[in-house]
């Protein structure tokens, strides 16, 4: 009976170390996959044309007001041609029951803030920190994109998308 019980507990325990094992490598297959779909979409023969846009947003708090965002910019309609400019947010959310717009100078904490400026081929990734007033409640963040040459492209995330862990948020145009 001891013995039995005994291989009940090392079958149990090898069976757990297993499931967790296969559960990092789908995480890790996940990922992979995703990255494949990003690189085939800017240099892949079957990839669509697409000009300047956000591909995802990223947002980590640092402390309770203090957020650092990640944005990673893409480009493939020009293949070869460089994109500059200067990348802004604006968030939108609820404070003291009101609907309130924070603009870029309010995030940044300085009266005329300048943009983060990119400059880039294919893609890159954009950082910063942005700081929230207490007591308010973001809702969504818009990104904007001023080129150099060319109209300004704006593109929206939800907060719940932006500070999500998993998967990069999936912009609405």
């Amino acid at each position: 009976m001891a013995t039995l019980s005994r291989s009940d507990q090392i079958s149990r325990d090898a069976n757990r170390d297993l499931q967790s094992t296969l559960a990092e490598r789908d995480e890790e297959i996940a990922g992979l996959r995703a990255d494949v779909a990003f690189y085939e979409r800017l240099v892949g023969s079957t990839a669509q044309r697409r000009g300047l846009a956000v591909h995802s947003l990223r947002l980590q708090p640092q402390n309770d007001t203090a957020w650092h965002f990640t944005g990673t910019l893409t480009q493939n309609l020009n293949r070869g041609a460089v994109s500059t400019g200067q990348l802004t947010l604006a968030i939108e959310g609820t404070r003291g029951g009101k609907l309130e717009k924070l603009t870029w100078p309010v995030l940044r904490q300085q009266a005329n803030a300048p943009g983060m400026t990119y400059s880039f081929k294919y893609f890159q990734q954009v950082e910063g920190d942005i700081f929230l007033p207490p007591g308010f409640t973001p809702v969504r963040v818009a990104v904007r994109l001023a080129p150099r040459s060319g109209a300004p492209i704006e593109q929206s995330f939800t907060w719940a998308d932006a500070t999500r862990d998993v998967a990069p948020a999936t912009a609405t145009p």
